[in-house]
């Protein structure tokens, strides 16, 4: 099992997109734990990581784990960012970055692990294809799930990442 990094803000509300209901963090982990790259969609550093993100993202669609967006804007910004992929994976945007000051991210993109309890099993921030690795690892562990593939020569070359 990882070893837990901090524990996520269980009472922050997010909501879906597409009018799915508003809901506290909580509510989200009942049945699965979230598997959310986090993303700002107005820095060339997430836009560069858009396609990597997804590609990840989908590959644990069929784990026991639930996928998400979350995005540093409003609906109208994520649908424009993501285009058709706002609806092909849940997506919650946090435009006063609430959530994801509460999850102590510094830097964006992030890619992390959460557990049905609110602990964060495991954090990436910026693009370090093996810090990437290493979450998916996590992911894997408890899902009993095959890992994607991070860091080939689809994927962009490591970067910082910028202020979250």
């Amino acid at each position: 099992m990882p070893v837990t990094v901090s524990t996520a803000p269980l009472n922050v509300d997010l909501s879906a997109l597409g009018g799915k209901a508003q809901r506290p963090l909580e509510d989200w982990l009942t049945t699965f734990p979230l598997v959310p790259v986090v993303l700002d969609p107005y820095t060339a550093e997430s836009a560069s990581l858009l396609s990597t993100a997804r590609r990840v993202l989908v590959s644990y669609q069929g784990a026991g784990c639930r996928t998400c967006w979350i995005l540093t804007c409003d609906d109208e910004g994520a649908k424009r960012f993501l285009g058709p992929w706002s609806s092909d994976i849940l997506t919650f945007t946090d435009p006063n970055r609430e959530l994801i000051k509460g999850l102590g991210l510094t830097m964006l993109p992030a890619f992390l692990f959460v557990l049905q309890d609110g602990s964060i099993a495991a954090t990436a921030q910026g693009w370090n294809p093996q810090e990437w690795r290493d979450v998916a690892e996590a992911v894997s562990e408890v899902t009993k799930w095959a890992r994607p593939v991070i860091g080939d020569e689809r994927d962009p070359n490591p970067f910082e990442g910028t202020p979250a």
